[in-house]
């Protein structure tokens, strides 16, 4: 949707109404003297916060994760390969 600019009487006069046309998707200006100097919009929806344990069973890591690389796996990665 485009961008509608009020000034600020504008804005205070009917703000429960521009409230409800941003919450809709619209970005609403606000100028002062022909100035913008903000902008009403819609709140992002909010993720979902994650659950941890949600791989379980699935991944397993080895006993050996942290141990140092072999050699010839070594030399690859610092461009000795």
């Amino acid at each position: 949707m485009p961008e509608t600019v009020y000034n600020l009487y504008e804005a205070k006069s009917s703000l429960s109404r521009l409230v409800d046309r941003a919450a809709e998707g619209e970005e609403i200006i606000i100028a002062k003297s022909g100035k913008p100097l903000a902008r009403l919009g819609p709140l992002r929806k909010r993720v979902a916060q994650r659950q941890p344990g949600g791989w379980e069973g699935r991944v397993t890591i080895s006993d050996d994760f942290d141990e140092p690389l072999p050699l010839e796996i070594l030399s690859s990665f610092e461009g000795q390969g």
